[in-house]
């Protein structure tokens, strides 16, 4: 019997070294979404330092479907209320507006040939641009989704 412990001693189960765990650090970020009396939404993400601008389901809804959109170009600076394009429907023509300040990193050129993303997905898939805010503080001075459907 000796010799089987001492045997199971010797074998690398019970030689093996300690696991040790190591925490993963977890990345927080805040997302904010506000809005513009425009009908613009901006959705920051505090982490990327990004804003997400759409035009809202009430917009899409008010202009019909949609036809053309007219988007800014990539790298282009712009401030806060600048014109940054347009978009045109069966219905009428509307300014888009920028809701914040700061350099436009991508634009969503699905749009260019799918406008009608902007009707059928406003939320999701509809996005217009993406803007590395120069002032996240300018997202305090738009309006919370409860002030903005109180405006309407």
């Amino acid at each position: 019997m000796h010799s089987i412990l001492r045997s199971a001693r010797s074998t690398s189960l019970l030689r093996a070294r300690p696991r040790v765990f190591q925490p993963t650090q977890l990345a927080r970020s805040l997302v904010t979404k506000r809005f513009t009396v425009e009908h613009e939404a901006v959705e920051f993400d505090d982490a990327t330092g990004l804003g997400v601008v759409r035009i809202t389901d009430h917009a899409q809804q008010s202009l019909g479907d949609v036809v053309f959109v007219e988007l800014p170009v990539v790298g282009t600076k712009v401030a806060q209320g600048d014109q940054i394009g347009a978009v045109e429907s069966v219905k009428a023509a509307s300014d888009i507006y920028a809701p914040v300040s700061g350099t436009i990193t991508e634009v969503n050129d699905a749009l260019s040939t799918q406008p009608g993303l902007l009707n059928k997905s406003p939320d999701d898939k509809g996005w217009l641009c993406k803007i590395n805010l120069t002032s996240p503080d300018e997202m305090e001075k738009l309006l919370t989704e409860e002030a903005y459907n109180e405006s309407l």
